[in-house]
């Protein structure tokens, strides 16, 4: 066969199959038999057609057709419109009181009898049963699809499928609007548009955004906010579960589950306390939540609170979890000791104890960071006690007691206990009004302890003593104030204020060694101590007691750079110390300007001295030098201690080349003639830093 008659029998098959197209797509009729789009593979360039053995096609149309049964075929998009109007055996979309879409065409799966074909008319058929709807301003049609699939009919994905085969697509075909990547009219495969409340299954939020799915819950269905909810859960969104809980229970309040949800994203949240709130509403309304038991007992661990997490934990009718009984056992126990600890005053091991219980499980308890506190404050840590009571926040204070009946500790209902400790960090820090406040809530919290009833007593006498020794102090009859404040601090030894106070009155009175042993006193329970240092470094000063002044000065000048009165206290007492030792003292000069060196005998009589001295060699054309030279004025208002010189290395090039400078700006520090540190091109803050070093 010549190429020439091949390609005319090709032209011959090709114009048998566009007829036979043409005969079963455009025809008038009123029940008209539209192509099915369902099985059909849109995106695939082959789509294979059978005839049928009767109906309406010609026999050179039928012949042509089966001669060209494996020949290439595409489809693009069919409507399926009919000329004439919609049968009146045809229900309307509408009628279905369903939403009426206009322009909207899809495709919805649905197991069907089979259709009844009009005599004289004939069509493809492919594998899949659907309805055909289309919805518009007229009107909807459907069209009912055969369930029977012809053998060796050949599905999108390439499979065969036999006569009685049930294909396993369901995904709903959608006529495009134009939006997107899809232009108008092309089907888009597998729901690209929002569902209908019609399609099975949950939709699956994991993937939106948060704020989307916020802005998606409008929903009044509390099952769909729920799931919602777990989405945001899983995916550790704890605040927009919450929220869609809440929206879930304010539908349907009686609901454990939602409870128990609510619980779980408040956990996620560490709002402990309120999660146990929950949980207990969700047992009240089902009593027999195991879940939920098991969920609080969990809570109640974390909160220390044996008694409460037993009952949970013990659940009449079910096995404990073994993991469960270990941690209540554990903490029962290291709770014991420490009970036993702090009623002989072993505060040591008390603090062994409560970390112990802490690490076993109870690493969200208030009243055991309480403990620790309070183990810190008898050692005299307040630094450490005041890092315990941080982890306990007022509003835990407020709630702490919110379960039925209130846990305790130590004797003393849990909230009480908080304040009765915070009462103690505010006497130790001499806030004496703060002090008196807590103490007071803990009274009224638990009136009939006896612990607190005796601590109220002791708070209000010292208040009492500490503002009687403030009144005599200003009337400067000193020996009386001393006398008071012995007495608010035989009520409570460890106030450090009350010991800062007295030692003021005994520097007044000329009893300086006294002030002395006081300041020692206030220091141990708080070394840093501001007042109680600069009343020592005094004492010390009159008492000549130069080495010990001069490091309390020392300190002071690191705590407080800015003081200038701190840094002539500092000046004076090394002056007084060297002097002292027999050194000379006579170039020692306290604060003034930066002085310019321009010859090397006066450099090195300038460097001589036993103080240090900043030299800064400059040039007056280099940029840098000119940037940095204020900021040397302020180090020298700031550091008085220290003498700042500075070279013109063009005016003195002797003294560069003795001290080997070569790039500027160069900073050397002295002591008695020897160097002992250089810095090139320092920033403002190392440069300092340095100096900061070399004044104390």
């Amino acid at each position: 066969m010549s190429l020439h008659t091949g390609k005319i029998m090709a032209e011959a098959r090709a114009e048998a199959l566009s007829d036979r197209l043409r005969n079963t797509l455009t025809h008038v009729g009123a029940n008209v038999d539209k192509p099915d789009f369902r099985e059909l593979d849109l995106g695939s360039p082959v789509s294979p057609l059978r005839p049928r053995t009767g109906g309406g096609l010609s026999a050179s149309a039928s012949a042509s057709a089966a001669t060209t049964s494996s020949s290439s075929s595409s489809s693009g998009s069919a409507t399926g419109r009919t000329s004439g109007g919609p049968s009146p055996h045809i229900p309307r979309k509408s009628d279905s009181g369903s939403p009426n879409h206009s322009g909207e065409l899809y495709v919805k799966s649905s197991p069907t009898t089979p259709r009844n074909f009009k005599p004289g008319h004939t069509r493809s058929r492919s594998c899949g049963s659907h309805h055909l709807i289309f919805s518009g301003s007229s009107g909807s049609v459907t069209s009912p699809a055969a369930n029977v699939v012809p053998t060796g009919n050949i599905c999108p994905s390439g499979r065969v499928l036999k006569a009685g085969m049930t294909p396993r697509s369901t995904k709903p075909d959608i006529l495009g609007s134009g939006s997107g990547n899809y232009g108008h009219g092309s089907i888009m495969r597998g729901g690209l548009l929002p569902k209908s409340s019609s399609d099975s299954g949950p939709t699956n939020y994991s993937r939106i955004e948060p704020k989307k799915k916020m802005e998606m819950c409008s929903s009044n269905d509390p099952e769909e906010l729920k799931r919602m909810g777990n989405d945001n859960y899983k995916n550790g969104h704890f605040a927009e579960a919450l929220t869609l809980y809440e929206k879930a229970i304010a539908i349907s309040p009686s609901n454990a589950a939602y409870h128990f949800n609510r619980a779980a994203a408040l956990m996620g949240l560490r709002r402990l306390f309120e999660a146990v709130r929950e949980c207990e509403e969700a047992i009240r309304l089902d009593p027999g939540y195991v879940r939920a038991h098991h969920r609080l007992g969990s809570l109640f661990l974390s909160l220390g609170q044996v008694e409460n997490a037993r009952k949970h934990v013990y659940l009449s009718g079910h096995q404990p979890d073994p993991v469960e009984m270990e941690k209540l056992h554990s903490l029962e126990k290291h709770l014991n000791n420490c009970t036993d600890s702090r009623n002989i005053g072993d505060w040591k091991s008390t603090l062994r104890e409560v970390d112990s219980a802490i690490a076993s499980c109870a690493d969200a308890s208030p009243q055991l960071f309480a403990c620790r506190a309070e183990a810190h404050l008898n050692l005299h840590q307040l630094d450490d006690a005041l890092l315990a009571m941080s982890r306990v926040s007022k509003s835990e204070a407020s709630i702490v007691s919110s379960t039925n009946p209130p846990a305790k500790i130590f004797g003393m209902l849990c909230e009480a206990y908080l304040f009765f400790v915070r009462t103690q960090v505010e006497l130790s820090r001499g806030r004496f009004e703060g002090a008196l406040t807590a103490v007071e809530k803990a009274g009224h919290i638990d009136p009939h302890n006896i612990e607190i009833s005796n601590l109220i007593n002791n708070v209000k006498l010292v208040c009492r003593a500490r503002a009687r020794g403030n009144d005599l102090f200003k009337s400067e009859r000193f020996t009386e104030a001393c006398s008071a404040y012995g007495e608010g601090l035989r009520l409570y030894p460890s106030n450090s204020v009350l010991y800062c106070n007295r030692a003021a009155c005994w520097f007044k009175l000329g009893q300086w060694a006294r002030s002395v042993d006081d300041c020692n006193q206030a220091l141990r329970f708080q070394p840093s101590y501001i007042k109680a240092l600069l009343r020592r470094a005094s004492s010390n000063t009159k008492l000549e007691r130069w080495s010990e002044a001069v490091r309390d000065y020392e300190v002071l000048r690191r705590e407080l750079p800015n003081d200038n009165e701190v840094a002539e206290s500092l000046f004076h007492a090394q002056v007084a110390l060297k002097k002292s030792r027999g050194e000379d003292v006579s170039n020692m000069k306290f604060g003034g300007e930066v002085e310019s060196i321009s010859g090397i005998d006066q450099f090195k009589s300038a460097i001589s001295s036993s103080g240090a001295t900043v030299v800064h060699f400059e040039s007056c054309s280099n940029v840098q030098c000119k940037q940095i030279s204020p900021f040397l004025d302020t180090l020298c208002t700031r550091y008085p201690s220290i003498s700042f010189l500075k070279v013109d290395i063009e005016e003195s090039p002797a003294i560069a080349q003795a001290e080997n400078v070569r790039i500027v700006p160069t900073f050397k520090i002295y002591r008695k003639g020897i160097r002992v540190k250089e810095i090139v091109c320092p920033s403002h803050e190392v440069l300092e830093s340095t100096v900061r070093h070399y004044s104390i």
